[in-house]
């Protein structure tokens, strides 16, 4: 008997290609004021995730979408404006540089929080961490010998990437190659409802 074949997935939002674009060109300028060990994170490939799973086999998915789809058709799109910089944990042991977000992100994080709740009650654990919007932009491997991120933050955290409205949840599969991960959208689930309009 085969093993239950399984993926790697996650439900995100999908910033629209001139938000990427944007986003490609605060890299282009955080890379020339920061220098150590950081992996930026390809434009295409940046979402903004609000459930990880991890390894789940591959009839998960309907579960996913039993609760996805309900949870995402009960609320109104939501209106991101993207900008801002900063780092997690904290400036003194950063391991990850990120994009803020503002707009609807409050209710984002209600919406973020309730979904996190049904996908529990059918079997799927809680993040630990609390859910703060951000877009990553770069891993921070070391940060010793890491030079000019405080500089660098400071000078880009005006910095706006745009606005988008958000008007549809997505789950992805995640496939870890040697040249990065490869996604693929595997089901959409809009956000129909008139709440918030």
């Amino acid at each position: 008997m085969t093993a239950e074949r399984t993926i790697r997935a996650f439900l995100a939002l999908d910033p629209p290609e001139e938000i990427l674009r944007e986003i490609g060109r605060i890299q282009d300028r955080l890379r020339k004021l920061i220098h150590g060990e950081l992996r930026w994170v390809r434009p295409e490939g940046i979402h903004l995730t609000l459930k990880f799973f991890g390894d789940v086999p591959e009839n998960a998915v309907a579960d996913i979408s039993a609760v996805a789809g309900p949870a995402a058709a009960a609320v109104g799109s939501f209106e991101l404006a993207i900008g801002g910089t900063g780092v997690f944990p904290d400036p003194r042991r950063p391991r990850v540089v990120w994009l803020g977000m503002n707009g609807d992100a409050e209710r984002l994080v209600t919406f973020q929080q309730a979904l996190e709740r049904a996908l529990r009650e059918v079997g799927f654990p809680p993040e630990e961490r609390p859910f703060r919007p951000h877009l990553t932009l770069g891993r921070i491997k070391s940060p010793k010998g890491l030079t000019g991120l405080t500089e660098a933050l400071e000078k880009e955290k005006t910095y706006t990437a745009g606005l988008f409205t958000a008007s549809v949840l997505s789950l992805f599969q995640s496939e870890l190659t040697p040249r990065g991960a490869v996604y693929t959208r595997l089901a959409v689930y809009p956000f129909t409802g008139q709440e918030g309009a």
